[in-house]
């Protein structure tokens, strides 16, 4: 690989504190040898061609903490060179695989198998996750130690909730023990029983079974109350209301956890949801537009850690149903950083908060040295205008499942390159 010089960018890197007009050099190893405004015509060798940005951005490689592959099991919704291609055109090129595959990912040979195929057919960094109890049952605890040793990053029922608070409390104790990492989908059962969309008049509206917010919020408050007694690794991966942001606010203070939310919660509300749009049903569900501000608002004052993009590709047949029967879920791996962009462009959030959220914040948390520009580090980074306008059409999307949230919206900034170890990958 030919040594390449980037010029006259807006280089933003949270991890480093940088956020300067500069150039970028990656080395023929696929390194980056040198960045930052240090890096300008002046001083580069005269036969060289460098080329100029013209002020577009470059960011870190996005680190994506929730996203669903269909590998094993469910190849027909997405496989990982679908996944690869679908995230490299949004920039992101660390990922984190949910265990909701078939068989699910609870024991040591299906990861050997997770491993090989995704270093056989994926081109950006997978970082899988096993499930914390066997068959996402929530009844029996995996084996925590082997399955690190295997390279597992963290562990989670994706979309199942830990019900049983005795089980939990053992979950904890382990997890603190191996130093694991916990990544819990808050939501009581029982509160949220056939559920669909969140509880309130909209839901009353359309005749949906509603899930009220109290049912993430028990959960938080369960799991924080056994983390005081506990000190483990522990991460909410999604919020979805205003209560919920309070109550990390006050515990704040009290013991350490991290938490997330999803660009869907982040961006629309449940009045998005219109008449049945079932591409809007999600989980968390979208709640009202006070939760979605307070969301806004915790990422802004620290009170949330992560953007994720809840990427969980589910084919057009599973979602052409009624509201009632229709796969819960959205795509969105490839829309992330523009949904994001537009809450620096409409004055709600400062760039490097977003851009925080989506590559220095996740690596932090799963201690993986990715989401940033350091010296001698992967060139794992993209080029991006962020003002180039464009509209979501289903059609023009990379991933294998069509099921984006956001059909036909108008959306400001857009990827034009993404490079993973210096190799470029992606051109709009």
């Amino acid at each position: 690989m030919k040594r390449q010089y980037f010029i006259n960018a807006n280089i933003i890197d949270p991890h480093n504190s940088m956020n300067e007009n500069g150039g970028l050099i990656v080395g023929e190893d696929g390194k980056i040898e040198a960045i930052g405004k240090k890096v300008n015509t002046n001083n580069l060798p005269s036969r060289e061609k460098p080329i100029d940005l013209n002020g577009k951005y470059i960011f870190p490689g996005l680190v994506d903490m929730r996203v669903f592959v269909g590998e094993p099991g469910y190849e027909y919704k997405e496989n990982f060179r679908t996944l690869s291609n679908a995230a490299l055109a949004g920039g992101v090129t660390s990922v984190v695989t949910m265990p909701n595959t078939d068989p699910i990912i609870d024991n040591v040979s299906i990861v050997d198998f997770l491993k090989r195929r995704g270093r056989d057919k994926s081109k950006i960094n997978i970082f899988p996750c096993a499930s914390l109890t066997k068959g996402i049952e929530g009844v029996t605890m995996t084996e925590f130690g082997l399955l690190q040793e295997k390279g597992i990053i963290a562990f989670t029922d994706g979309i199942k909730t830990i019900q049983n608070s005795r089980l939990m409390s053992r979950i904890m104790n382990s997890a603190k023990d191996l130093g694991s990492l916990i990544m819990q989908h808050a939501e009581d059962y029982e509160l949220a029983k056939n559920g669909m969309i969140n509880s309130g008049i909209i839901a009353t509206k359309l005749g949906l079974s509603g899930i009220p917010d109290i049912a993430e919020r028990i959960i938080i408050e369960r799991d924080l109350t056994l983390l005081e007694k506990t000190k483990c690794r522990y991460h909410i991966s999604q919020l979805s209301s205003e209560k919920s942001v309070l109550t990390l606010e006050e515990r704040k203070d009290k013991v350490q956890f991290t938490s997330g939310v999803s660009i869907n919660n982040l961006s629309l509300n449940e009045n998005d949801i219109g008449d049945f749009r079932t591409f809007l049903k999600l989980s968390p569900p979208l709640r009202k537009e006070e939760d979605r501000l307070a969301l806004v608002k915790g990422l802004k004052d620290g009170s949330i850690d992560v953007i994720v993009s809840d990427h969980k590709p589910e084919d057009e047949e599973s979602k052409r149903l009624t509201f009632a029967q229709a796969a819960t879920g959205a795509s969105g791996i490839e829309t992330l950083l523009s949904l994001s962009l537009e809450l620096y462009h409409n004055g709600s959030l400062k760039l490097d908060t977003i851009i925080n959220a989506l590559t220095n914040n996740p690596a932090r948390i799963l201690k993986i040295n990715k989401g940033n520009l350091s010296i001698g580090n992967d060139a794992d980074f993209c080029i991006v205008d962020i003002s180039k306008p464009w509209i979501v059409k289903k059609d023009k999307l990379i991933s294998k499942s069509k099921n984006t949230s956001i059909e036909d919206k108008k959306l400001q900034g857009r990827v034009l390159n993404t490079f993973v170890k210096g190799k470029e990958l992606f051109k709009l």
